[in-house]
C-alpha cells in the first residue's frame, strides 16, 4: 500500500469506569498518522467515562450498554458498528502505547497479512507480576499446541485484523475471554497471526486493573473448549 490508499483503520476502545485515563487514551489514539475511526464502547459506566469520551473529539462515536455486560460483549458490538478495513482492540486504561500501533498497522501493507498481534514478550519479559507472566505463559503455550500455533503472546490487548478476517468466526465472549476464543478460532482456520513487539506498562489493582485469576481459568477452558467445538 502507498499513502494514497492507506486502510481506514477502526480502533475499538471498551471501557468501565475509566474516566481517569480515556480522555487521554483518546488522545493519543488522534495524534497517530493514521485514516481513523475511533469507537468507544461504555459498558454501563458508573462514572463518566460515556461523557468524558464523548467531550474529547467530536469525532468519537461514543456507544453505551444499559446494563453491564463485560468486555467480550463491548468488544463485539464495537467491531460489529466498525467500518474500517484494519480493526484494531485498544484499552481504555494506560498499559498500552497507543504509539506502537502504526508499526502494527504497518505490517498491512503485505496483502497476505491478515491478522496482527502486539507481543510483549517478544522483547523479553515485561515488568508484570510473576503470577500474571506465568499465566500468559500457560495460555500462550496452550494456543500453540491446541491449534498448530507459533504465536507468544495469545492475551496481549493489541490485536488487528483486517476485515475479511473475521468472517465466520461467530464470536460470542462475554468478559475477558475474548482473547482466547478469537486466537483459537481464527488458528482452527488457519489463519496466521502475525507478531510484533510491542511495550507495556501494567497498572495495579488499585490502579484499576480488572482481570482476575479466575479469568485465567475460564480463558484456558475457552481455548480448550474450541478444540473440539464447531
Amino acid at each position: 500500500m502507498t499513502s494514497g490508499d492507506a486502510p481506514r483503520v477502526s480502533v475499538v476502545i471498551p471501557a468501565y469506569n475509566e474516566e481517569g485515563t480515556i480522555a487521554e487514551v483518546i488522545c493519543r489514539v488522534f495524534a497517530l498518522p493514521l485514516d481513523l475511526e475511533v469507537i468507544v464502547v461504555d459498558d454501563a459506566s458508573t462514572d463518566r467515562t460515556a461523557e468524558v469520551a464523548a467531550s474529547v473529539d467530536s469525532r468519537v462515536r461514543v456507544l453505551r450498554h444499559e446494563t453491564n455486560e463485560g468486555k467480550g460483549s463491548s468488544i463485539r458490538l464495537g467491531l460489529k458498528q466498525a467500518r474500517g478495513e484494519i480493526l484494531v482492540v485498544q484499552d481504555a486504561d494506560l498499559e498500552y502505547y497507543p504509539e506502537d500501533l502504526p508499526t502494527l498497522v504497518a505490517l498491512f501493507d503485505e496483502s497476505a497479512v491478515d491478522v496482527v498481534y502486539g507481543s510483549r514478550f517478544l522483547g523479553g519479559r515485561p515488568p508484570m507480576r510473576f503470577a500474571n507472566y506465568i499465566a500468559n505463559r500457560i495460555l500462550t503455550i496452550a494456543a500453540n499446541l491446541l491449534f498448530g500455533g507459533h504465536i507468544t503472546d495469545e492475551a496481549t490487548c493489541y490485536k488487528l485484523f483486517r476485515r475479511r478476517s473475521l468472517d465466520g468466526l461467530n464470536l460470542t465472549c462475554t468478559r475477558f475471554e475474548f482473547c482466547p476464543e478469537v486466537t483459537a478460532k481464527l488458528l482452527r482456520k488457519g489463519v496466521r497471526i502475525h507478531e510484533t513487539p510491542i511495550r507495556y506498562d501494567p497498572r495495579t489493582y488499585g490502579q484499576g486493573k480488572k482481570i482476575t485469576w479466575r479469568d485465567g481459568f475460564v480463558a484456558l477452558w475457552t481455548l480448550v473448549k474450541y478444540r473440539f467445538v464447531r
